[in-house]
């Protein structure tokens, strides 16, 4: 089951966008991810002086983050076209050779979800990766025969947010492996920044402040929630943002100070309410808050626990002293948690 959420980081529909794309187009352009961009950087390069494609690409990381955004990056600089694909879109094989196919030399095809492809249609990619090449089968049975297509030389960028799930051959044929981290407030803040004025809205001092501290490091929220404060601005304060008008606004939209939207407090309140903080299975949060348990996993947890809200132990899930003061909540918790109670 998928939920609409503001805070979300899931892909943005083209009602989202702005007319003129928020996206950069340039390496000059990326904000943050300083590391992986200068290993980028270098790799370009060199690949052009030699006159080679780009080496294959694995971008791992939560989503939100940029990693569509590095693959069109990476064809700008290229000076080719990008075409863009999902794991779960290959449902077979043929699927997946008729995109190879119309790739023009140095062109780029990105995979988003890569560690969704069917094994089927992962057997394709080896010799397209290795030997620039894919083998059909035209038969089947004992007398099976094989048609080997001759592939341009392409690059392959995958993306996914479930690095463990990717098969060991399929990862080990990248030559470039990079993780993408959140993005911490000062790099928000320069997003944000370009976004207004890519958008034309005029902000006061500290409202893009307020806005960045709320975005749960993640550049697709940080601009989901400029257009909301925008759209706030517009109607009810006469089209000024100002700090007070951002913080109005996200309040507004149920999102407080840490950047917790309503179904996060729900999830922490059902641990802290009805399982005095826990520890609680994650079946039992999700009967109790009549959600499913993969959208919690999913969808909630992530953000709770890379910000000590939530501890996840082999009893379960526990509440901490931050998520307790954070709602008000009186428990009885531990300053720590026990380290025995964590799985390994």
């Amino acid at each position: 089951m998928a939920i609409e959420r503001l805070v979300s980081a899931e892909t943005e529909t083209e009602a989202d966008r702005p007319q003129g794309a928020l996206r950069p187009a340039r390496m000059s352009e990326f904000i943050g991810q300083t590391e992986l961009i200068e290993r980028l950087s270098i790799t370009l390069k060199a690949v052009k002086q030699r006159g080679e494609p780009m080496e294959h690409v694995l971008l791992h990381g939560p989503p939100g983050l940029g990693k569509t955004t590095l693959a069109h990056v990476i064809a700008a600089e290229m000076g080719t076209k990008v075409a863009l694909t999902s794991g779960p879109a290959l449902t077979r094989g043929t699927d997946l050779v008729s995109a190879l196919t119309r790739l023009e030399p140095g062109d780029i095809l990105f995979i988003d979800e890569i560690h969704r492809l069917p094994v089927a249609v992962e057997e394709f990619i080896y010799p397209a990766l290795e030997d620039c090449r894919v083998d059909v089968p035209v038969d089947s049975g004992v007398h099976a025969r094989t048609v080997q297509i001759s592939l341009k030389p392409f690059t392959l960028i995958g993306a996914t947010t479930r690095a463990g799930l990717l098969s060991s051959p399929l990862r080990s044929r990248f030559g470039l492996v990079q993780h993408m981290r959140y993005y911490n407030p000062d790099e928000l803040l320069a997003i944000l920044e370009r976004s207004a004025r890519l958008l034309g809205v005029e902000c006061g001092e500290g409202a893009l402040v307020t806005i960045a501290s709320r975005s749960r490091g993640t550049p697709r929220v940080a601009n989901r929630l400029l257009r909301r404060v925008r759209d706030f601005a517009q109607i009810r304060a006469a089209g000024k943002v100002t700090r007070g008008v951002a913080d109005e606004a996200l309040t507004f939209e149920g999102i407080d100070a840490r950047g917790l939207d309503e179904l996060d407090r729900a999830y922490l309140r059902a641990i802290g309410n009805v399982y005095s903080g826990g520890p609680v299975g994650l079946e039992a949060i999700a009967a109790t808050m009549n959600e499913d348990a993969g959208t919690l996993e999913d969808v909630v947890e992530p953000f709770l626990l890379q910000n000590g809200f939530v501890a996840r132990t082999r009893r379960g899930r526990m509440l901490t002293r931050i998520a307790a003061d954070h709602l008000g909540l009186r428990l009885s918790l531990p300053d720590e948690v026990d380290a025995d109670l964590f799985s390994e």
